[in-house]
């Protein structure tokens, strides 16, 4: 296959959680291309409206998982966008239970309807990288082939890994259909609202004392157009989808005008839970791992493919900085006088703790 794939453009496609910030701005570009003929988004009963304007143009089905099997087969649906996902639990709605219905049993009963459906012939379904999961002994850069070296601790990973494995099945089952998985590097950018956005946006970065891991970004804009190329051409298989190079979480930081603020590993959960309750977002496992380990891979089989190569994450960061509060919001004076506190208080706790063992 030439790079940029085949042209295929679905007559019916079907977006799974456009309730959702990415389910949402995905279903309202497919929408808007001529090439495509309906787009349907399905979110379940109690989603919100948040997104009703952006889409006027799609039409909107509110069900729950379970009732899709006949629902696909019945639009005659060509192909299904599969974005349904979430990253980190809500206490507020379910916890980590609730999250592990969506994100595992939901894709299962989604991919056993995509089976039942007979006109079907695409599958687009949004993966992870997060699926590599974290380990002392990883590569320094993952390729689609690499296997995790460890079952990832946080329940993000372990439910990508759940995903793949159902598509995996699938793809056995109906290899008519032309399947892709995206493994997607953190979202950043302009308008991009998650976790990480939220821990870049604090004044004080909680980071792990000794640590600096190497990250990659994707920015969301570039996602977007990967998610819709994957709908309009034909590229079957697995894709690592980041940002060409990395930042070290130091140099994010010190871009982003924050002040680090390290603390030992074993109470990082603590400071985790104190940015919860100060409003700074939520924190699992999966985002504690990758602030210790880090996380880079390879994209050379995404820009062969598809002939399109995300912007650098450098870049990337740099959009979510301008954005943000008029990009830095402590002065360069600042940020070197809240890092000498910083040190000064690490050195007192070290003498603290010589005196006390002395």
């Amino acid at each position: 296959m030439t790079p940029g794939g085949t042209s295929g453009a679905p007559g019916v496609v079907v977006v799974t959680g456009v309730g959702r910030y990415l389910g949402a701005h995905v279903a309202a570009r497919l929408a808007a291309d001529p090439r495509i003929g309906r787009v349907i988004g399905v979110d379940a009963p109690d989603s919100g409206t948040e997104f009703t304007d952006l889409l006027d143009r799609v039409e909107r089905l509110r069900v729950d998982s379970g009732s899709l099997g006949g629902l696909l087969a019945d639009l005659d649906v060509d192909a299904v966008v599969h974005l349904a996902l979430v990253s980190s639990p809500d206490p507020q709605h379910g916890g980590r239970s609730a999250m592990k219905d969506q994100n595992v049993i939901g894709s299962m009963q989604l991919l056993a309807a995509c089976q039942r459906a007979p006109r079907l012939r695409k599958l687009v379904v949004r993966s992870s990288t997060a699926a590599y999961g974290v380990s002392f002994r990883d590569p320094a850069v993952f390729t689609e082939e690499t296997e995790p070296r460890e079952v990832p601790r946080g329940g993000f990973g372990r439910d990508i890994l759940d995903l793949e494995g159902y598509v995996r099945g699938f793809r056995r089952r109906r290899s008519d259909v032309t399947a892709t998985v995206l493994r997607f590097a953190p979202f950043i950018g302009s308008t991009a609202d998650t976790t990480l956005t939220r821990y870049f946006s604090q004044p004080f970065v909680p980071t792990v004392f000794g640590r600096d891991p190497r990250l990659q970004f994707l920015h969301f804009d570039d996602a977007l157009e990967v998610l819709h190329r994957s709908i309009v051409e034909d590229h079957p298989g697995t894709y690592n989808v980041a940002g060409p190079g990395v930042l070290s979480l130091s140099q994010a930081i010190r871009r982003a005008g924050r002040v680090a603020v390290p603390v030992l590993e074993p109470s990082l959960s603590g400071a985790a839970a104190l940015a919860r309750t100060m409003g700074f977002g939520r924190y699992g496992l999966d985002q504690v791992d990758l602030f210790v380990h880090g996380r880079v891979v390879d994209t050379s089989r995404l820009e062969q493919e598809y002939g399109f190569t995300p912007r650098s994450t450098a870049a990337a960061f740099e959009d979510f900085i301008r954005a943000h509060r008029g990009g830095v919001v402590v002065t360069r004076d600042q940020l070197a006088a809240a890092e000498q506190l910083v040190l000064d208080g690490i050195r007192q706790v070290r003498s603290a703790v010589r005196e006390r063992s002395s």
